[in-house]
This record gives structure tokens, C-alpha cells and sequence, in this order.
């Protein structure tokens, strides 16, 4: 994201640093919980649901992903004993297990607006996320699906996602038009 001419992109650690961006990306994480909970205290958390009801895109990737969803549970202690309330914009839940989940992956996107792009990258996970039903966010090319999402949040496994540039292309344009701007001008 970092390299398209049309993205300006940064990093905040602070509610007050938010302000009203085009999207938000919940990047993953090796300590899931414990960033939920920091979110949730330093006022991230509360800043990043009123800018999801006012139709900000989220993306969460990994375990961004499994942040957005209503919990995060963790039987065998594998990062926290006992069950977290995740901030529930996506119907998802997640259970932690021992088992890593580490692959490389082709996928192609089924969520609009970048429907098609199609994906390079690598999973690596502790556990499984049930998505409730909701869409999924893309399909690896051996027909399982991955992510999910709802409204103007998205969520997914996949690591790497921007790396091929199609997608990227497809969401600069796509945060370009609902601003009314050509992206051939940000160019």
C-alpha cells in the first residue's frame, strides 16, 4: 500500500491520531487478545466503531480479522484462558487451539467491490474462525473460502494481500470514488 502513488498511508497508536481516514486496517498480530484489550483501553476500539457506523471500510487481516468479530475463545489457554468479546462488526468467532495454521495461498476476491483481484500470500494462525454465515472475503485456489464479511467491513486470513497489486489497485480506486476523485489525477 505503501508504494501506490494514490495511497497515503500511516500508522496510529492512539484514538486522537485516528482522525477520519478512508479505511482502517486492523493488521495481524502474535498476541491477539491482548491487542483487543489495548485497543479496547487506549480508545482505538470505541474511535474505529463510530467511524464503521458512519460507512468507513475496515479490513482486518488475521488476527485484525478475528479482533472484528463478536469473540475470541480460548479454551486451552493458547494466548488467554477463558472467552473475550471481540467488537462484534463481523458475526465471526473464533477458537484458539495449538494447531498453527501455515500455508501459502493463490486466492481470488469475492467481495465487492474487488470482486476478481486475485491474491498471492501465507496463513499463519493459531485456531479457527466460524463466520456466522456472513460472505466470505475471498476463495483460495482449492475452493475454500476465507474471511468474511458485512457491510463495509472486511475480514481475512490472508497475509500479503496487497503484494500482487491488484488488489491494491482495486481499493485505491475504489477509496478514490467515494471521495469523487479520479484516481487518474492522484497518479
Amino acid at each position: 500500500l505503501e508504494a501506490h502513488p494514490a495511497i497515503g498511508l500511516r500508522y496510529v497508536d492512539r484514538a486522537e491520531g485516528l482522525g477520519e481516514p478512508d479505511l482502517v486496517i486492523l493488521p495481524g498480530t502474535k498476541s491477539t487478545v491482548d491487542d483487543l484489550l489495548w485497543l479496547r483501553q487506549c480508545g482505538l476500539e470505541a474511535a474505529i466503531l463510530h467511524l464503521a457506523a458512519k460507512d468507513t471500510p475496515i479490513l482486518g487481516v488475521c488476527g485484525g480479522y478475528q479482533i472484528l468479530g463478536e469473540t475470541l475463545s480460548d479454551p486451552q489457554g493458547v494466548e488467554r484462558l477463558g472467552e473475550t468479546r471481540g467488537m462484534g462488526l463481523l458475526p465471526c468467532r473464533t477458537l484458539f487451539s495449538p494447531r498453527k495454521t501455515r500455508s501459502r495461498k493463490r486466492a481470488t476476491v469475492l467481495a465487492p467491490p474487488f470482486d476478481g483481484a486475485a491474491l498471492e500470500g501465507y496463513e499463519i494462525h493459531m485456531g479457527e474462525t466460524d463466520t456466522g454465515g456472513a460472505p466470505p472475503f475471498c476463495r483460495f485456489a482449492d475452493g475454500e473460502p476465507d474471511g468474511a464479511v458485512q457491510g463495509n467491513v472486511f475480514g481475512t486470513y490472508l497475509h500479503g494481500l496487497f503484494d500482487t497489486g491488484e488488489l491494491t489497485g482495486r481499493l485505491a480506486a475504489y477509496l478514490a470514488a467515494r471521495k469523487g476523485v479520479d484516481i487518474e489525477s492522484c497518479a
